[in-house]
């Protein structure tokens, strides 16, 4: 499950507040919430109740941060849910719902069929339950929820910003931070080169071990970037394989995440390993496989002054994998990028 929506009365508390009830809630209950939230599972409020009033008891209890786009009202429940899910891009079927009411269940189910739905019995079972139980959890997890409503935030003020986009990116103090992976970092590191696709040179999935593999090779550099903004942080959002040879560096992977593209990433970080291994007096050739859907990531390579035409230095990285080999002509790594971030730092 990517997102539990949880009804309030007599499920997240024991008692109806519209009738003046108190809500406590009790530690197990607590534990749930924090849980979720550590796995990296988002939740959400679907309620029939005044939102003021509701929301006001949530603060009062110190769970309110916890619940991203509460939908508190008197509408159909499933149009709540409908909502959360369209919001968050999230299929039906990587949604929760769990209330004490069989006939909320069942409206949501009739209208939802792809949600499941928990009656409130069963709320401090959850965690032990295999869907609420991620196979891995990453650096990134304990931090979605963050992220998340940091990009609401985001999104928010650029609807609000009259000017133009460069502007607006601008005004984020966007700050880029390269750094070597960590052991606690590869199940993020391993999860990006399985899940992007625009923005992925070779398509080629890196194990667990593999890159425990890199990490222990002197001549392998596995390295992690990371963004924040004024909003807060974007978490992982790209990944650098490099293997450095005498006379050449070998760019085996670049891969970022799609939801950073529109900043420019891809070219901002061709261009930081360009200038590197420029500093460093070696030619720098990259593998590159094309895909149905990266196109984008070879007009990064394009513009950053990347070429096919022969080069003794691709000899030196021949492999037996089925990639092209592009390598950065002489002179060519000043090319024309799109340089969007105000600051690109190596920890």
């Amino acid at each position: 499950m990517k997102c539990l929506v949880w009804d309030l009365d007599r499920t997240l508390w024991p008692c109806t507040i519209a009738e003046g009830g108190v809500p406590e809630l009790s530690d197990g209950i607590r534990d749930v919430i924090t849980a979720l939230d550590e796995r990296g599972i988002l939740q959400s409020v679907a309620s029939r109740n005044d939102h003021d009033h509701a929301w006001e008891w949530l603060e009062k209890l110190g769970v309110a941060e916890f619940f991203v786009l509460p939908s508190i009202g008197w509408g159909p429940k499933s149009d709540s849910v409908r909502a959360i899910a369209e919001r968050l891009n999230f299929a039906h079927d990587t949604i929760a719902f769990i209330d004490d009411q069989p006939t909320e269940r069942a409206e949501v189910a009739f209208h939802l069929p792809a949600v499941r739905c928990y009656d409130a019995t069963q709320a401090t079972s959850l965690p032990g339950l295999p869907e609420f139980t991620p196979d891995t959890t990453t650096t990134d997890s304990a931090r979605r929820r963050e992220m998340y409503q940091a990009g609401f935030r985001r999104d928010e003020a650029r609807a609000s910003y009259s000017g133009a986009d460069e502007e607006f990116l601008k005004s984020l103090d966007l700050v880029m931070t390269i750094g070597r992976a960590t052991e606690h970092e590869l199940a993020r590191v391993e999860e990006l080169t399985l899940r992007t696709s625009q923005m992925n040179a070779t398509g080629v999935h890196y194990s667990n071990a593999a890159l425990r593999g890199l990490l222990a090779d002197p001549r392998h550099e596995v390295l992690v970037v990371t963004m924040s903004d004024r909003f807060g942080p974007h978490g992982a959002v790209g990944l650098l394989l490099v293997e450095r040879h005498e006379r050449v560096w070998h760019l085996k992977l670049l891969a970022t995440s799609c939801r950073v593209v529109a900043f420019g990433a891809g070219a901002v970080l061709l261009r930081w390993l360009c200038d590197q291994a420029a500093a460093a007096g070696v030619h720098l050739v990259a593998d590159f496989r094309k895909t149905e859907r990266n196109r984008m990531m070879e007009i990064a390579y394009r513009f950053a002054g990347f070429r096919t035409d022969p080069c003794a230095c691709v000899e030196a990285v021949r492999t037996t994998e089925a990639v092209e080999h592009l390598h950065l002509v002489p002179g060519r790594h000043d090319a024309p990028t799109t340089m969007r971030l105000d600051a690109v730092r190596l920890s």
